[in-house]
C-alpha cells in the first residue's frame, strides 16, 4: 500500500454511492425503491395467463442512460 492508496476512493464506496443515488432518484419520483421488483411480479401474473409466454423468465430492469433512466422488460416466447 502506498502512501496515497489511502487518498484513492475504493469500490466499494462507488458502488455504495451509485445505490444511494439510484434510491433518492426513486424518492423523487414517487416509486419505492423495488420498482423494478413490483412491476415484475406484475408482469408475472398477467403473462401467466398466456401459453405462449415464458412468465416466469420475464425481466425488469431500471437502467440509466445519457442521462435518461429507462424501464426494460423482456417477456420471452415459449419454445
Amino acid at each position: 500500500m502506498g502512501l496515497f492508496d489511502f487518498f484513492k476512493s475504493n469500490k466499494s464506496s462507488k458502488v455504495a454511492k451509485d445505490r444511494l443515488k439510484i434510491v433518492l432518484e426513486y424518492e423523487r419520483k414517487g416509486l419505492p425503491p423495488n420498482f423494478a421488483a413490483l412491476i415484475q411480479e406484475d408482469l408475472k401474473q398477467v403473462f401467466s395467463k398466456y401459453k405462449q409466454f415464458d412468465a416466469q423468465n420475464i425481466e425488469v430492469d431500471m437502467t440509466r442512460e445519457n442521462g435518461r433512466e429507462q424501464l426494460w422488460i423482456s417477456i420471452p416466447f415459449k419454445d
